[in-house]
């Protein structure tokens, strides 16, 4: 295993911190924090590569507030310097940690993502019942307030696995603990940071190692905390579900939550990722579809208060309708169409 001995300064550097700026600053220019902090962005960064480098930075408090999304979600918003240097951290972390990854772990990672987890786990039970022409089941399991529940001493154990660099973990454990969900344990990463993202791979990794080269578990998929293994022998995933749920609770000091771990025949269909995967079609869940329809409307309006451009408001559009294109929902992207195309030609420039 390939371990990384000088790292800290590819993430301080200037060019790196710049760098970050860029990206974080995408579809943020309207936000007064994010002014502010460019008003004076050189002063603001050199500032915090100083501090980075003499070792007198911390991490800031965090603001939060409610959303749903389609539950009720509690978000930690760091501040602009702080959440500047997550990207710096991310963009170093990432090739470090990426290709440790199994190809069937589809969250928060480039050429991934849910319609690819969907189209993936759909392929998997046509496979698995070779076209619907024998029994096929699913066991899909959730892991219980997953985000809340990650050990800080186990996150930067695993990193530490792999980083050698001791300004590094510095840097880690600064950004871990920075955050907690429990005021007598150190567990917890904020919805919100994109490190958070990357750490919640970094922590599952484990798992999916375990399922893959210790239980030989052929036909699994993950997105974040949600997991599904498929087989034609419904015994077997009975069977499989102590092991993992030990593995959970010994390595990871996590828990598969109660009511959300069940075993559905495919011709039932297999619900994950807002669709319900069938042998001969996928539908859209109808809490995916109230979802899309209000984060639409939300940026229509942000769209008419010249917060966001044209050109973001066509794309998150044309998102949404390349993530119905994946499942049998021709009615419902008509009726987007209707609903909010015509904003571009009916609102000003």
């Amino acid at each position: 295993m390939k371990v990384y001995n000088d790292i800290f300064k590819d993430i301080i550097s200037l060019k790196n911190l710049f760098l970050a700026w860029d990206e974080f600053k995408k579809d943020k220019r309207h936000k007064i924090d994010v002014q502010k902090f460019e008003f004076n962005l050189e002063e603001n960064v050199f500032k915090l590569h100083r501090e980075l480098d003499n070792k007198s930075y911390s991490h800031g408090s965090y603001t939060g507030f409610y959303i749903t999304d389609p539950k009720l979600r509690h978000i930690h918003k760091a501040k602009v310097r702080d959440r500047i240097l997550h990207h710096a951290v991310y963009k170093i972390l990432l090739p470090i940690f990426e290709p440790t990854f199994i190809p069937n772990s589809f969250s928060c990672r480039k050429g991934k993502g849910s319609h690819k987890g969907v189209d993936t786990l759909a392929k998997i039970l046509r496979k698995v019942s070779q076209n619907n022409t024998r029994n096929c089941y699913a066991l899909k399991c959730d892991i219980k307030k997953f985000f809340d529940s990650v050990d800080h001493y186990v996150l930067l154990v695993v990193l530490c696995k792999r980083i050698k660099d001791k300004d590094t973990m510095w840097l880690m454990e600064d950004i871990i603990n920075s955050y907690s969900s429990n005021i007598f344990q150190k567990k917890g990463l904020p919805i919100g940071n994109l490190t958070s993202q990357i750490f919640a791979n970094i922590y599952m990794n484990k798992l999916d190692q375990y399922i893959k080269q210790e239980l030989k578990v052929k036909h699994y998929v993950r997105y974040t905390d949600d997991f599904i293994i498929v087989s034609d022998d419904k015994e077997y995933l009975k069977n499989i579900l102590k092991p993992i749920s030990k593995f959970l609770s010994n390595e990871l000091l996590l828990q598969l939550h109660p009511k959300k771990v069940s075993i559905r025949k495919y011709s039932q269909g297999i619900d994950f990722l807002g669709h319900i995967i069938f042998p001969y079609h996928k539908l859209i869940r109808a809490n995916t579809k109230k979802r899309m329809i209000r984060k639409l409307e939300l940026r229509r309006n942000e769209y008419e208060d010249d917060k966001i451009t044209k050109y973001t408001y066509e794309q998150s559009l044309q998102s949404y309708l390349g993530v119905l294109s994946h499942a049998n929902a021709y009615d419902f992207s008509n009726d987007l169409r209707n609903s909010f195309i015509q904003d571009y030609y009916t609102t000003p420039p």
